[in-house]
Protein backbone atom coordinates (compact mmCIF):
# COMPACT_ATOMS: atom_id res chain seq x y z
CA UNK A 1 0.00 0.00 0.00
CA UNK A 2 1.15 3.29 -0.79
CA UNK A 3 2.88 5.61 1.65
CA UNK A 4 0.98 8.93 0.17
CA UNK A 5 -1.82 10.65 1.43
CA UNK A 6 -5.43 9.04 0.60
CA UNK A 7 -8.28 10.81 1.79
CA UNK A 8 -9.94 7.53 1.58
CA UNK A 9 -7.66 5.60 4.08
CA UNK A 10 -7.81 8.61 6.04
CA UNK A 11 -11.54 7.99 6.70
CA UNK A 12 -10.38 4.39 8.48
CA UNK A 13 -10.55 4.68 12.16
CA UNK A 14 -9.86 2.57 14.58
CA UNK A 15 -12.73 2.10 17.23
CA UNK A 16 -10.79 4.43 19.44
CA UNK A 17 -10.17 6.78 17.52
CA UNK A 18 -13.62 7.07 16.46
CA UNK A 19 -14.76 7.87 19.63
CA UNK A 20 -12.36 11.02 19.40
CA UNK A 21 -13.36 11.96 16.12
CA UNK A 22 -17.36 11.79 17.41
CA UNK A 23 -16.90 13.48 20.37
CA UNK A 24 -14.89 16.09 18.70
CA UNK A 25 -18.28 16.42 15.77
CA UNK A 26 -20.10 16.60 19.08
CA UNK A 27 -18.69 19.03 20.93
CA UNK A 28 -19.66 21.44 17.39
CA UNK A 29 -23.03 20.63 18.01
CA UNK A 30 -23.10 18.27 15.27
CA UNK A 31 -24.97 14.80 15.41
CA UNK A 32 -23.30 12.20 14.13
CA UNK A 33 -25.25 9.23 12.69
CA UNK A 34 -23.84 4.91 13.56
CA UNK A 35 -24.80 2.45 11.17
CA UNK A 36 -22.89 -0.94 11.21
CA UNK A 37 -23.30 -4.00 8.99
CA UNK A 38 -21.02 -6.74 6.77
CA UNK A 39 -21.29 -4.77 3.23
CA UNK A 40 -19.50 -7.53 2.05
CA UNK A 41 -20.35 -6.99 -1.77
CA UNK A 42 -21.79 -3.49 -2.18
CA UNK A 43 -24.75 -3.21 -4.35
CA UNK A 44 -27.67 -0.51 -5.11
CA UNK A 45 -29.57 -1.17 -1.97
CA UNK A 46 -26.20 -0.47 0.10
CA UNK A 47 -25.99 2.41 -1.52
CA UNK A 48 -29.15 3.72 -1.02
CA UNK A 49 -29.65 3.19 2.37
CA UNK A 50 -26.32 4.86 3.32
CA UNK A 51 -26.85 8.33 1.86
CA UNK A 52 -30.20 7.63 3.73
CA UNK A 53 -28.63 7.20 6.44
CA UNK A 54 -26.10 10.03 5.86
CA UNK A 55 -29.35 12.34 5.80
CA UNK A 56 -30.20 12.00 9.50
CA UNK A 57 -27.52 14.08 11.12
CA UNK A 58 -24.12 16.12 10.31
CA UNK A 59 -21.68 13.01 9.53
CA UNK A 60 -22.28 9.34 8.94
CA UNK A 61 -19.86 6.49 10.65
CA UNK A 62 -20.16 3.22 9.21
CA UNK A 63 -18.91 -0.06 11.30
CA UNK A 64 -17.95 -2.73 9.78
CA UNK A 65 -18.49 -6.51 10.77
CA UNK A 66 -14.96 -7.90 11.15
CA UNK A 67 -14.35 -11.01 9.00
CA UNK A 68 -14.56 -13.80 11.22
CA UNK A 69 -18.06 -12.21 12.35
CA UNK A 70 -19.29 -12.30 8.65
CA UNK A 71 -18.39 -16.01 8.35
CA UNK A 72 -20.07 -16.87 11.23
CA UNK A 73 -23.49 -14.45 10.44
CA UNK A 74 -23.53 -15.59 6.62
CA UNK A 75 -21.36 -18.67 6.64
CA UNK A 76 -18.23 -20.29 5.58
CA UNK A 77 -18.05 -19.30 2.44
CA UNK A 78 -18.73 -15.46 3.28
CA UNK A 79 -16.66 -12.78 3.62
CA UNK A 80 -15.80 -12.42 -0.44
CA UNK A 81 -13.82 -9.16 0.97
CA UNK A 82 -11.76 -8.90 3.47
CA UNK A 83 -12.16 -6.22 6.25
CA UNK A 84 -9.76 -3.96 5.31
CA UNK A 85 -10.80 -3.98 1.54
CA UNK A 86 -14.33 -3.72 2.73
CA UNK A 87 -13.70 -0.68 4.90
CA UNK A 88 -12.10 1.08 1.66
CA UNK A 89 -14.73 0.35 -0.49
CA UNK A 90 -17.20 2.19 2.31
CA UNK A 91 -14.44 4.85 2.90
CA UNK A 92 -14.86 5.90 -0.38
CA UNK A 93 -17.93 6.41 -0.88
CA UNK A 94 -19.23 10.42 -0.87
CA UNK A 95 -22.30 9.84 1.86
CA UNK A 96 -19.92 8.09 4.52
CA UNK A 97 -17.86 10.37 6.33
CA UNK A 98 -15.53 7.43 8.54
CA UNK A 99 -15.75 3.50 9.00
CA UNK A 100 -14.15 1.52 11.79
CA UNK A 101 -14.96 -1.89 13.21
CA UNK A 102 -15.87 -4.65 15.26
CA UNK A 103 -15.04 -8.05 15.98
CA UNK A 104 -18.02 -9.01 18.45
CA UNK A 105 -20.91 -10.83 17.71
CA UNK A 106 -22.84 -7.45 17.86
CA UNK A 107 -22.02 -3.86 17.44
CA UNK A 108 -23.25 -3.51 20.80
CA UNK A 109 -19.29 -2.27 22.77
CA UNK A 110 -18.79 -0.51 19.68
CA UNK A 111 -21.47 1.64 20.28
CA UNK A 112 -20.91 2.02 23.50
CA UNK A 113 -17.96 3.79 23.46
CA UNK A 114 -18.60 5.73 20.19
CA UNK A 115 -22.56 7.14 21.89
CA UNK A 116 -23.37 8.20 18.60
CA UNK A 117 -26.66 10.48 18.92
CA UNK A 118 -28.35 8.55 16.34
CA UNK A 119 -28.54 5.11 15.49
CA UNK A 120 -29.84 3.38 12.46
CA UNK A 121 -30.61 0.50 10.37
CA UNK A 122 -32.54 -0.87 7.39
CA UNK A 123 -36.45 -1.21 7.47
CA UNK A 124 -35.62 -5.07 7.69
CA UNK A 125 -34.83 -4.15 11.88
CA UNK A 126 -37.30 -3.05 14.32
CA UNK A 127 -36.37 -0.58 16.52
CA UNK A 128 -36.99 -2.72 19.68
CA UNK A 129 -34.41 -5.48 17.45
CA UNK A 130 -31.98 -3.17 17.23
CA UNK A 131 -28.46 -3.62 19.02
CA UNK A 132 -27.32 -0.99 21.26
CA UNK A 133 -30.99 1.28 20.98
CA UNK A 134 -31.13 0.66 24.20
CA UNK A 135 -27.30 3.02 24.62
CA UNK A 136 -28.03 5.82 22.12
CA UNK A 137 -31.75 6.45 23.82
CA UNK A 138 -30.14 6.12 27.18
CA UNK A 139 -27.76 8.89 26.49
CA UNK A 140 -30.20 10.83 24.95
CA UNK A 141 -29.79 10.14 21.25
CA UNK A 142 -31.91 8.81 18.74
CA UNK A 143 -33.16 5.38 16.65
CA UNK A 144 -34.46 4.86 13.59
CA UNK A 145 -35.10 2.08 11.19
CA UNK A 146 -35.14 3.75 7.47
CA UNK A 147 -36.48 2.16 4.51
CA UNK A 148 -35.31 -1.05 3.21
CA UNK A 149 -34.73 -1.85 -0.67
CA UNK A 150 -36.64 -4.97 -1.54
CA UNK A 151 -35.11 -7.39 -4.16
CA UNK A 152 -31.08 -5.89 -3.24
CA UNK A 153 -29.32 -8.54 -1.34
CA UNK A 154 -25.22 -9.68 -1.74
CA UNK A 155 -26.46 -13.13 -1.32
CA UNK A 156 -28.83 -12.70 -4.23
CA UNK A 157 -26.24 -11.34 -6.31
CA UNK A 158 -23.72 -14.22 -4.81
CA UNK A 159 -26.64 -16.67 -6.01
CA UNK A 160 -27.07 -15.09 -9.41
CA UNK A 161 -23.07 -15.45 -10.39
CA UNK A 162 -23.01 -19.08 -9.58
CA UNK A 163 -26.08 -20.01 -11.66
Amino acid sequence: MSTKFSPTNAKILSPKSAAKWIKSKQKKGEAVVFTNGCFDLLHAGHITYLEEARRQGAALIVALNGDASVKRLKGPTRPLNTLKDRARVIAGLACVDAVTWFHTETPASVIKLLLPKVLVKGGDWSIDKIVGADTVIKNGGTVKSLSFVRGKSTTKIIEKARE
